[in-house]
């Protein structure tokens, strides 16, 4: 009934128009005061802006209320593990649950979530779950009495609600002592609290009729539950955000794609990644171009669907091109913007000259759009337009004598690899190929196959891949193993390196963006990893364009 400042203490935090809470959160939940943690998701800006594009260019009204709750080519996407960019499911360990799982209904997606977490792995509560789900193995009840609290996981606890009920009926603890029991969860790291339940919890269930080794499990979940444990209700709401992402990706590839570079940073791919996604699934990508892009990125009208698509995967919004917006350009100021916006809202650019007079940027921002490529639809090519730009900011400052004025100068066009490393050094990403795709003739000629040869490789095959790296992982559940996605023009590789291989090659796979790896294949219910031997350095007659 008072304010927050009359009982603890508070100063300003860096943010304007914020403040902080001097006191740690554990002190402020002995002194018995209500805490509540407000998330901000990134996924609500983009599901947001995604709807309101679809409106705008389909006229088509959705919310995430009326989206379709169940839909079978959403699903179908989902299985095959195609979720680049789709909310929380699109990790590379999800990646690789997803078509081991296979989920067919929205439930699923709330498992799918919860099982990938340091809770049911510690536990060893994964793989029976999924034995169990795929009928390998009986679905059974440590004790009857837990058949209420465990039959829509299949007799696993995978839940920290399920945790709960599960030391009210099996361990007699009363509801006050279950709740004692989540906030010891969330603190033993730190104060070594659960320990205390050990026996107490053990002992009651063994008492009960629970088989020991279960029971020993279930604590050994309740401590993974407390680094990062996922309850219900908590999975049940990112699920629907999850639901929405996917069913957009792949109802509306274009806007989703779009949004999601405008929503930009947030998930778990760079820019690059996100747009060769796209590319992949039928989406053209035009670059940044001073008649056409506007700040953010945008959708432009196609004439015609692009060939290609399978007829299955088309759809409306395959009419549409992203073009990519000037918050792409490095080192462009946003307080820039308007004057373009300003000067072409009176007639379209016709030249760079006219770009330049009509805008009056400065020097450096002419140059680094002349690098981006943002003058060659108006016919000036990168190198020329680069060569321009000091006497056409000058002329445009005041008039030059004809003898002071650069004289016409023309020089050859960028070759692919030239292009493609130029759009990485501009933008940190390429609308015209994958750097890797420069390197294919290459890399054909030296034997190595492409990401989708790889996935079609039978389980033991020897192989060996050159890729770039987008993703290194080595999770504190994986006792030491090391987890790289490396992707080129046709998708993605996933790559297992022991902890002794890690150890031999660590500062290969930590220093370089393009890579080699010998090793076999591992393939299991169409999830292919490659099981890492070595790692090396391609050496091919081309540099790749460092991403």
């Amino acid at each position: 009934h008072d304010p927050v400042s009359t009982l603890v203490p508070i100063e300003n935090a860096t943010m304007e128009g914020r403040t902080v809470v001097q006191w740690d959160k554990d002190d402020i939940e002995a002194l018995g005061l209500f805490k509540v943690d407000l998330l901000g998701l990134g996924a609500l800006t983009h599901i947001d802006a995604c709807l309101r594009t679809i409106e705008r260019i389909h006229g088509r009204r959705w919310t995430m209320a009326t989206i379709p709750s169940h839909d079978e080519p959403t699903f179908e996407m989902i299985r095959r593990a195609d979720t680049v960019g789709v909310f929380q499911i699109e990790s590379r360990a999800q990646m690789a649950m997803l078509p081991r799982l296979r989920p067919e209904r929205f439930y699923d997606l709330v498992i799918e979530i919860s099982i990938v977490r340091p809770g049911p792995i510690s536990g060893g509560m994964v793989h029976p779950y999924l034995r169990r789900r795929r009928g390998e193995e009986p679905v059974e009840f440590p004790h009857e009495s837990l058949r209420p609290v465990l039959e829509r996981t299949c007799g696993v606890p995978l839940f920290q609600e399920q945790v709960m009920k599960l030391a009210v009926l099996a361990a007699d603890y009363t509801p006050g002592e279950a709740d004692q029991l989540r906030r010891d969860m969330a603190a033993w790291r730190r104060t070594g609290r659960i320990e205390k339940h050990r026996e107490r919890l053990i002992g009651r269930m063994v008492a009960k009729g629970i088989e020991r080794e279960f029971a020993e499990r279930v604590f050994e979940q309740i401590r993974g539950f407390g680094e990062y444990g996922f309850p219900e209700s908590h999975a049940a709401s990112f699920a629907l955000i999850a639901w929405a992402t996917a069913w957009l990706k792949r109802h509306h590839p274009a806007v989703f794609a779009c949004e999601l570079l405008n929503a930009q940073p947030m998930g778990f791919y760079s820019p690059a990644t996100i747009i060769e996604d796209a590319r992949r699934h039928g989406v053209v990508v035009r670059p940044v171009d001073v008649n056409s892009s506007a700040w953010d990125c945008t959708l432009e009208r196609l004439a015609e669907p692009p060939a290609g698509v399978p007829p299955r995967e088309l759809t409306p919004d395959h009419r549409h091109a992203i073009r990519i917006g000037f918050r792409y350009v490095k080192g462009f100021r946003r307080a820039l913007w308007p004057r373009i916006e300003a000067a072409r809202r009176e007639r379209p650019f016709a030249s760079q000259e006219d770009f330049v007079r009509r805008t009056g940027l400065p020097r450096p921002m002419i140059e680094r759009l002349a690098e981006a490529g943002a003058f060659e639809e108006l016919g000036t090519s990168r190198r020329d337009a680069l060569w321009a730009a000091p006497a056409l900011v000058a002329r445009a400052a005041r008039p030059l004598p004809l003898a002071e004025r650069g004289g016409q100068a023309s020089f050859a066009a960028l070759d692919l690899i030239e292009t493609v490393r130029w759009d990485y050094e501009t933008t940190g990403h390429s609308t015209r190929a994958h750097p890797v795709e420069t390197l294919r003739e290459a890399l054909t000629a030296a034997g190595l196959p492409d990401a989708a040869a790889v996935r079609m490789l039978p389980a033991g095959a020897r192989v060996r891949y050159a890729g770039a790296v987008i993703c290194r992982q080595r999770p504190a559940t994986a006792g030491g193993v090391t987890f790289l996605t490396m992707e080129d023009e046709t998708g993605f590789v996933n790559v297992v390196a022991w902890a002794r291989i890690w150890e031999r090659f660590a500062r290969l796979i930590k220093t370089h963006a393009f890579l080699g790896v010998t090793g076999r294949i591992e393939s299991q219910q169409d999830v292919c990893h490659v099981i890492a031997d070595q790692f090396w350095i391609p050496r091919l007659d081309r540099r790749l364009p460092r991403p």
